[in-house]
């Protein structure tokens, strides 16, 4: 029986022997290893922090302390300690728990997260409430070195270090997020590590480790000491901050870790906690390339070779036969950056899933990763674009969402040429709720001077680049998580106008983005059935193309969005119709993501939980038009 079948919640963890507990790490390491391969999911990160995971349960007691991870990728080995062993197989699937921590989950996840730098704020959050309720319990965030470099989490260390609160923040440094680490706070931390000055005398430093540890942890640390060059800064950045700095220390030794947090814990005052450990830990593949294991789809790991011994090769993670928006965005800005010198990419710590990584191997001088900062990546983008460059921001949609502030104020506000790549727009599938892009028609739309422009396919994709850029406002494209196969002609495209891609004479399909092609096999449905259902293609969010509604009013209308209901495409629609004064005389019915934050599943399980896959979509506009034909007059409908 494995020791980790015996474990049902942290405290169980209390009882295992120093050798217990390492063996306990080794079969947690493999559980992740077996799972993720099975579901897919995230798989370098979690590895990392098995040691420290077991080191903060086995010394604080989870469910009255508070452990607030960031971001939540480092949150596997803590499912598994914390009452989810037995249902850890459906990690990410539709129904099962979440890859990310989720208060509605778990008591012992104290704080939901999904976006990075997040923790440290959280916690401080905690610790005031702890104070002015007189409650004597722990509180402990654990955040990346990657997460450290953004505006949000400085602000956090810097208030809880004016407050003088007691709360143990721990900095889990593996060098690396998703993508290498980058910017001047990042090199600082990679200086701690080789040459920390001395600001102590020598003997100063020991007396002071003496007094946290035991002799045999001196010992340890003394040998990482003479390694790092010294283990304990005295007026560093953290200090200077009001924080009492100790380590680096090996995030991997459990004595060590259980030691130096037993000692910590007693301590009183702001504490940062310096850990270093190993991204992927335990693969070998992933210890040599982390950013290729960072998440891995289900089945890229061969476990056994020829003679059944384990094997870990590279991940078989395969491109699919058709290329993604990604894929085109990232082609078509090759092409933009070749013609015209003053386009420039900016990402905020995601070069590769925006695809700008190719454009940055090119162009390195015109290619900025700012870090985990997308308020000053927008901002960013606002200034060079007043000094004649050609901006373009891709981000995630929903961490655009971080950045509406900058998005309104420094570059709507002031008309500025800045191209905003929406990326991940819509459901993005297993990834959880804080990932889906559905509100970002809803919240561009309704900013003065932006143009909003959605593709059905990788052509649309490029062309609406190149338009972009040579426009002289903001401009958003935004752009869904997957295939983006070609639909209807590529040549004589007009992407500043819609287009009918199927004419119909009982109603029509409005559509904005990738919802085309699943519109299209639903019109075919339906004609099957004697239904004569057309579909247009928008393209134009905002401004809409007016002509092209006026057009359609005569016949029964379906807007389809991969978008929020609320403030989206089809309530522009409606006042469109509102403004012309027809809302009487046209028929409207609205498609979409109702009043509600989607679940993890597959993203074509969300699609159709929503009824936007094909079937739903036939569905819908069967029972639409069943009811037209009975009703006594005009009137609106929502699904």
């Amino acid at each position: 029986m494995r020791i980790l079948d015996r474990i049902d919640t942290p405290a169980d963890l209390k009882s295992l022997s120093m050798s217990e507990l390492e063996t306990l790490a080794v079969e947690v390491r493999q559980q992740i290893i077996d799972t993720v391969n099975r579901n897919g999911g995230h798989l370098a990160s979690p590895l990392g922090v098995v040691e420290l995971t077991l080191a903060l349960h086995y010394v604080f007691d989870a469910g009255a302390d508070q452990l607030i991870w960031d971001v939540g990728h480092q949150c596997y080995a803590h499912k598994l300690l914390t009452g989810r062993r037995d249902v850890f197989d459906s990690l990410r699937k539709a129904g099962g728990i979440s890859g990310y921590p989720k208060i509605a989950e778990s008591p012992y996840d104290s704080f939901g997260t999904g976006h990075s730098s997040t923790s440290i704020s959280a916690a401080v959050g905690m610790a005031i409430a702890r104070k002015l309720r007189g409650e004597p319990h722990r509180i402990v965030a654990v955040i990346g070195d990657g997460a450290m470099t953004a505006g949000m989490a400085m602000e956090a260390l810097s208030h809880a270090g004016d407050l003088g609160l007691d709360l143990l923040v721990v900095l889990n440094d593996n060098e690396m997020s998703i993508s290498p680490n980058v910017g001047a706070l990042s090199r600082y931390f990679n200086r701690l590590i080789t040459a920390l000055p001395y600001k102590r005398a020598k003997q100063d430093v020991s007396s002071f480790v003496k007094m946290l540890l035991s002799e045999r942890a001196v010992r340890r640390i003394q040998d990482i000491e003479k390694a790092a060059k010294g283990l304990i800064t005295h007026d560093a950045f953290f200090q200077e901050l009001g924080f009492n700095y100790i380590g680096p220390v090996d995030g991997h030794d459990l004595p060590l870790l259980i030691a130096v947090l037993s000692n910590l814990k007693l301590m009183s005052g702001p504490i940062l906690f310096h850990c270093r450990t190993e991204k992927g830990k335990g693969l070998d593949a992933a210890e040599r390339d982390p950013l290729a294991y960072h998440g891995i789809k289900p089945m890229a790991i061969k476990q056994e070779d020829e003679e059944g011994l384990p094997r870990f090769p590279e991940p078989n993670n395969v491109k699919p036969p058709v290329r993604t928006f990604t894929d085109a965005f990232a082609d078509a800005m090759l092409e933009a950056g070749a013609e015209d010198d003053r386009v420039v990419g900016i990402t905020a710590a995601m070069p590769t899933g925006t695809g700008l990584a190719k454009f940055a191997e090119r162009f390195p001088d015109r290619c900025f990763d700012v870090g985990i900062c997308e308020q000053h990546a927008v901002t960013l983008a606002a200034g060079m674009a007043v000094r004649g460059l050609r901006p373009v921001a891709a981000i995630y949609s929903t961490f655009l969402q971080r950045a509406y502030d900058q998005l309104i104020h420094d570059v709507c506000l002031q008309q500025l040429p800045v191209v905003f790549a929406v990326d991940r727009a819509g459901l993005v599938g297993e990834d959880s709720p804080t990932q889906n892009g559905t509100f970002d028609l809803s919240f561009l739309r309704s900013v003065p001077n932006m143009t909003v422009l959605a593709p059905r396919d990788d052509v649309d994709t490029a062309l609406m680049l190149r338009w972009a850029l040579r426009q002289d406002g903001p401009v958003a494209i935004r752009y869904a998580r997957g295939k983006a196969p070609t639909i209807g002609d590529v040549q004589g495209r007009d992407i500043a106008r819609g287009e009918m891609l199927r004419q119909g004479g009982d109603a029509t399909f409005l559509v904005v983005g990738p919802c085309v092609a699943a519109c299209l096999k639903a019109a075919e449905a339906l004609a099957d059935e004697g239904l004569d259902v057309g579909v247009a293609d928008v393209r134009l969010v905002k401004p809409l193309d007016e002509a092209l509604l006026d057009q359609l009013a005569d016949r029964p209308i379906i807007t389809v969005e991969e978008n929020t209901l609320d403030g989206g495409f089809g309530s522009a629609v409606l006042e469109h119709f509102e403004k012309r004064g027809r809302l009487a005389d046209v028929r409207v019915h609205r498609i979409g993501i109702p009043d509600v934050f989607s679940e993890q599943g597959t993203r074509e399980e969300q699609l159709a939980a929503h009824g936007l896959d094909a079937a739903g979509l036939a569905a819908a506009a069967r029972r639409f038009l069943a009811g037209a034909s009975k009703a006594a007059r005009p009137h609106l409908s929502v699904l």
